[in-house]
């Protein structure tokens, strides 16, 4: 017997075909409890279809610096343990077994396979994440320095000793760290493991140093970071489950150590830009708003390097147009002043000497 394939009969197969799917999933005789798992060819399907999109994506959507390469990379460590290790482990620290049991589990990454994801393929999963996993994206959407770190200290973890991971992400230096009335232990340890407990950022040049910042700018920048409202998924993390009153104690106890006030000293373009801006340019002066006494933050003896980094971050990338880039207060201000003075304005700050 000879049967005649016409369109009509296509569609009418299409269509039942669409209607059992649609059936069985009404029905609800497909589980999907995580307990089952996937059919082998199900998860290397999936796993397939994942490295497929995450190379496509990444080669068109890749970043021009895909990797931090200054070796600092104590903040990436601390939110690592702080956000990370539960699923994927580290050294000398098991996943959670609660975490394992998803669909799929996330990796160990302690024994990532270097060949098997480029650079710019780890920057681009961990920007974006990955839909039907436990991966989420990045924390904050305008951070790429931070995504930036935590590849690099990825692509470290399969090398670290436990001693070592210890180390890096502040479990050593903030273990045990007690002191501040109405702050426990764990989460006095937490915020010691980045900025050590002297508030100097432990010799890193992303981590600003608290030590003599205003106590009141410290509490609202916790109050922001906690609410979204101030974008860094590190800080975000650390500061979304403090109270208003550990917030005030936290800002206290880092105000009160010593630390910035250092006076300012370099060339005299730094110090004009410093004291009356750039009126020609519309560049104010850092005086009018980061002062004492005033409501923005204390820079006179910041890490010259954190205030650079902070402004080349808002300066944005040199090929999105202006209009393009963000607006805000210091976004602006940022992006007006000369390229060639972001380092002496920032060595000016600090109170550092001009590079020779």
């Amino acid at each position: 017997m000879t049967i005649r394939i016409t369109w009509k009969r296509v569609v009418a197969a299409l269509v039942a075909i669409l209607a059992a799917v649609l059936l069985a999933a009404w029905s609800g005789v497909i589980t999907v409890a995580a307990s089952s798992g996937h059919w082998a060819v199900t998860d290397w399907f999936l796993h397939w279809t994942m490295r497929n999109s995450v190379r496509t994506h990444a080669w068109l959507d890749s970043p021009n610096e895909p990797i931090a390469r200054d070796g600092q990379l104590v903040s990436a460590a601390g939110h690592f343990a702080a956000a990370c290790a539960s699923c994927h482990g580290a050294p000398g620290v098991r996943p959670s077994p609660v975490m394992q049991q998803a669909t799929p589990p996330a990796p160990d990454l302690t024994r990532l396979d270097s060949d098997k994801w480029s650079d710019t393929q780890l920057n681009w999963i961990l920007t974006h994440g990955v839909k039907m996993t436990g991966m989420p994206a990045w924390g904050a959407e305008d951070r790429p320095d931070e995504v930036r770190r935590m590849v690099a200290f990825v692509r470290r973890l399969p090398s670290l000793t436990a001693a070592q991971y210890r180390a890096l992400s502040g479990e050593a230096a903030g273990a045990g760290t007690v002191g501040v009335a109405g702050v426990s232990s764990g989460t006095l340890a937490g915020c010691v493991a980045c900025h050590g407990p002297d508030g100097r950022g432990r010799g890193q040049g992303d981590i600003p140093v608290l030590g003599g910042q205003d106590a009141a700018y410290l509490e609202r920048a916790l109050a922001d970071y906690g609410a979204n409202r101030r974008a860094s998924a590190v800080m975000q993390n650390a500061a979304a489950t403090l109270t208003a009153d550990e917030r005030r104690a936290l800002a206290r106890h880092f105000a009160a150590m010593p630390g910035l006030g250092a006076v300012p000293s370099g060339g005299a373009r730094a110090r004009e830009i410093v004291e009356r801006g750039m009126p020609a340019i519309q560049l104010s002066a850092c005086a009018s708003c980061h002062a004492a006494g005033k409501r923005q933050p204390v820079l006179a003896g910041q890490k010259a390097e954190y205030i650079a980094q902070r402004l080349w971050h808002w300066r944005g990338e040199k090929e999105v147009v202006d209009a393009r880039k963000p607006q805000d207060a210091m976004a602006v201000i940022a992006r007006r002043i000369p390229e060639d003075m972001v380092e002496p304005l920032a060595r000016y700050l600090a109170g550092a000497p001009a590079a020779p």
